[in-house]
Formats: C-alpha cells, sequence, structure tokens
C-alpha cells in the first residue's frame, strides 16, 4: 500500500503508541483520549469503537485492556491508516478495523459486545457553523453521513444487555443524547464535564450508559485542562499524559 507524502506517524498521549495520520485531513482530538479514559473497561470481554477515525480510541484503550476490540469507521482512506497504525503497533492479535455503516451493521453480531465507545460527528447539517470544505472533515464533524439517532442505535443493538456504551459529544447536546439513548433502552449512569479552564463553560461531555440498567445517574468530578496561566492543570496533566497502562 502506498504511504501519502502527508502521513505522518505521531506519538498518542503517553508516548506508548504511535497514530499514522495524514495533514490534509485531521488529527485525533483530546476528545478521543479522553473517551478511553473515560469508558471503564474492567472485565470487558469484546469492545467495540464506532467512528473509529484513525483509531486514536482503541490505540489508548489498548493499554488498559487485554480485551478484543473491534472498530468500524465508514472513510477507507481512514481505515487505511488505522490499519497502518495498528501493524505498527503490534496490536494485530487485539485491534481489528471494519470499514463498514453503522447505520447498516451488515455482517455484525447484535447484542454480543461489553462495551462500546463512540465518537460521532458532532454537529446537524444545519449549524451555524455549517460544513467543512474538507470532505473527510466534513463527515466525522457533521451528521451527514451518521446522526446522533444513528450512533446511539447502533451502539444499543451491538451491546449485551446490562453492557456499557460510552460517548463523547458537545455538552449543549447532552439533554437529547439522554433522550435518545432512553429511546433504545440505554440507562444514563455516568456523566462527567471538561471544562478548558475553571472559569469557563465545559465545551465536552462524556457519558456512560447500560443497556437494560436501571434508572440513576452520578455527576462526577470534571477534567478542567488549563490553569489560568494557560499551564496544563496538574491533576489532569497527569491523567491525560501519564495515565500509562492499567490493564483493568
Amino acid at each position: 500500500m502506498t504511504v501519502s507524502a502527508e502521513e505522518r506517524q505521531d506519538f498518542l498521549p503517553g508516548n506508548e503508541r504511535m497514530i499514522h495520520q495524514r495533514s490534509d485531513i485531521f488529527s485525533y482530538s483530546m476528545d478521543a483520549v479522553l473517551l478511553a479514559k473515560f469508558a471503564r473497561v474492567s472485565g470487558a470481554k469484546r469492545i467495540i469503537d464506532l467512528c473509529a477515525g484513525t483509531g486514536a480510541v482503541p490505540l489508548m484503550l489498548s493499554l488498559r485492556t487485554k480485551a478484543k476490540i473491534e472498530a468500524m469507521e465508514l472513510q477507507p482512506l481512514l481505515c487505511g491508516l488505522f490499519e497502518r497504525s495498528i501493524i505498527t503497533n503490534e496490536l494485530s492479535r487485539q485491534i481489528s478495523v471494519k470499514e463498514g455503516d453503522l447505520r447498516i451493521l451488515q455482517g455484525m453480531e447484535l447484542g454480543k459486545y461489553d462495551l462500546v465507545t463512540c465518537n460521532p460527528p458532532y454537529f446537524p447539517v444545519t449549524a451555524a457553523k455549517g460544513v467543512n470544505e474538507n470532505e473527510w472533515k466534513t463527515i466525522a464533524r457533521h451528521e451527514v453521513s451518521c446522526t446522533l439517532t444513528d450512533a446511539v442505535a447502533a451502539a444499543a443493538a451491538l451491546v449485551k444487555s446490562k453492557g456499557k456504551v460510552a460517548f463523547v459529544h458537545r455538552p449543549e447536546r447532552a439533554a437529547e443524547i439522554f433522550a435518545i439513548m432512553n429511546q433504545y433502552h440505554l440507562a444514563p449512569k455516568r456523566i462527567k464535564y471538561v471544562h478548558p479552564k475553571l472559569t469557563k463553560a465545559a465545551n465536552i461531555v462524556l457519558i456512560e450508559a447500560v443497556k437494560d440498567g436501571n434508572p440513576g445517574l452520578t455527576t462526577e468530578a470534571p477534567w478542567v485542562v488549563y490553569a489560568e496561566d494557560g499551564t496544563y492543570q496538574k491533576e489532569f496533566y497527569k491523567e491525560y499524559f501519564e495515565g500509562g497502562r492499567t490493564n483493568e
């Protein structure tokens, strides 16, 4: 397979995993790394990541669990980058990626996964920001090929009863996420907000739900990324960059 001249290899936080990326598409986001750190992997034997992109979530999850991790991504180019990351990190026995549309789930085993993670497109196509000129970014960030309902429905179909799903999204859509999850028998159980600074409103929300779970939501202490002087908050820095392997 030909490697693009624009392709590069970067370390993910913690410097234990490499990721193949292309500068003309997009780089992994903090959102993806935080989702991989927020999701509870204890006891999971089968995990699947939806809207996988170039694979940041599965690559980071592999530091925390020995479970088999599958991934689904719609865009062939991103799948190719992800596949090269799997090879570079020698993770072929643990991680695999499937090119596919989560609205169809053709050939997928339904109700068999202990954990489903998802970093879906954040913005409806009617969002004030409009869509990006870059086709890859448009599909990744805007709901042109996958709506929030599509993503939640797919997660609910794939996860087993009492299994967990974990999403990262925008705080302004939290109420909508809760409503859609309830429609698909996913009971929200944990929520965590991420603030750029202590004095700023949250700009990321992490939500975990349990399939066929009982009501009862815990709001966890937030993550605050930066101190007022612009440096990383000590606690956040330790979690984000030094979390390391836990193999829960």
